[in-house]
Order: C-alpha cells, then sequence, then structure tokens
C-alpha cells in the first residue's frame, strides 16, 4: 500500500468520482481480517457501516491493525486511517493527530454524513489502544 503522502497528491488532482474510487481501491488493499475477529468486542460504534478494528502487536512492540467493514466506501476511509498509524510505536500513535492528518482529503465535504459520522469513533478507538500499551 502506497503512503498517505502519495495518495493525498493522487487525491488532489481527481474528480469526485475518481476519489471515490481511489478509496475503492485502497479497501480492496487492507489485510484480510478473519471472520472470527469480526465479533461484538472489535466493532466500532457510531458507524452507519459494520467496522471492525482488531489490535496487534509485532515482536518489536509497534501496532499492527487489522481491520474490515461490509462497506467498500467506509473500507478506503479505513484504509486512510490506517495508514496514518499502521505499525507505529504506541507513543508515536497516541502522539500522531489523526484527524490532521486525514484534513487534507476533506472527507466530510467528498462522503455523506452517515459515511463520516463514525471516523471520530475509529480514530478514538485506534488512540485509546495505542495509549493503553504505551502505558
Amino acid at each position: 500500500m502506497a503512503n498517505l503522502t502519495d495518495i493525498r497528491e493522487e487525491y488532489d488532482f481527481l474528480e469526485p468520482d475518481d476519489r471515490y474510487r481511489l478509496l475503492i481501491d485502497l479497501g480492496r488493499e487492507l489485510e484480510p481480517m478473519p471472520d472470527a475477529l469480526k465479533t461484538d468486542a472489535t466493532l466500532v460504534r457510531g458507524c452507519s457501516a459494520s467496522v471492525w478494528v482488531y489490535p496487534t502487536t509485532t515482536d518489536d512492540g509497534r501496532l499492527h491493525f487489522l481491520a474490515d467493514s461490509n462497506a467498500a466506501i467506509t473500507k478506503g476511509i479505513i484504509a486512510l486511517v490506517l495508514l496514518t498509524v499502521q505499525d507505529q510505536a504506541p507513543a508515536q500513535i497516541a502522539a500522531t493527530d489523526i484527524t490532521a492528518e486525514l484534513a487534507p482529503f476533506d472527507l466530510s465535504k467528498q462522503l455523506s454524513s452517515n459515511r463520516t459520522q463514525g471516523i471520530p469513533n475509529m480514530i478514538a478507538l485506534i488512540r485509546e489502544t495505542a495509549e493503553r500499551f504505551a502505558g
């Protein structure tokens, strides 16, 4: 998967329909999440689509998130969020302003409000997880 800067540069040049396609393509590139991990405990509350996030740790203590959604565009948004934090140290993730990292994409202008309402909840879940592992 490309990095956030590369995707942002491409995104800036695209028309709205092509931006949707880019997000859907990003979602298709997400690492598969086993169905066994898609439980009530990993479900992100407040999303119009079902979204699951499951944190794992690498051998050196970095956080790696598995995530999925039952909606293609939502999976793309998840992919953007994960690009800001994936495989980083918990303290680094906790210090990252994910909302600011995503601001140039102006998702609230590109997508309906029910597609973006769960983003703050997903970000909060990632931040809480990072803080718990960093503590």
